[in-house]
């Protein structure tokens, strides 16, 4: 029995992000690739054509990811942050406290497409993302880090 194409969460920035890329790709980098493919096959022997062979490489890249990035946002379900409010659940912004160096920490929780830790964008199946859903303001969660087991106290969750 096949299963159902599961939907992919995404925040609106998210989907929005990986829709320019698509777009970056079909009306520039396709483009840019097939003139320079031709310009190497009229360079003459294409079994020594180093130009050739590394465009085409490029060209089944550039062709992977439109597919990739097709596939994505046809599956995709652009959730609003706004929307939402309570306990932490997808699209929060947590400000957190660690509570063994006191440092502060914000991060919104994305799905695993749009996830950059470094700019605070914490994947909902990273092991923090998922000590911190369904917790409220003032909870203390443990999380097993490679480093260690640490604790954070939520501070705040905003939904924007």
């Amino acid at each position: 029995m096949e299963r159902p194409m599961e939907k992919i969460p995404l925040t609106r920035a998210g989907y929005d992000k990986l829709g320019a890329e698509l777009k970056q790709l079909k009306s520039v980098e396709r483009p840019a690739i097939i003139r320079a493919i031709s310009e190497a096959r009229e360079h003459g022997d294409l079994s020594e054509n180093a130009e050739y062979h590394s465009a085409k490489e490029k060209q089944g890249f550039i062709e992977g990811r439109i597919k990739e990035l097709e596939g994505l946002m046809g599956r995709a379900e652009v959730i609003d942050p706004a929307k939402l409010s309570g306990s932490v659940k997808f699209g929060a912004t947590i400000q957190l406290v660690d509570e063994d160096t006191d440092e502060e920490k914000t991060y919104q929780i994305v799905g695993e497409y749009e996830a950059d830790i470094e700019a605070g964008k914490l994947n909902i199946k990273s092991p923090l993302a998922r000590a911190l859903i369904g917790k409220e303001q003032g909870d203390s969660v443990e999380v097993r880090t490679p480093g260690g087991e640490k604790s954070y106290e939520i501070l705040d969750i905003r939904y924007v």
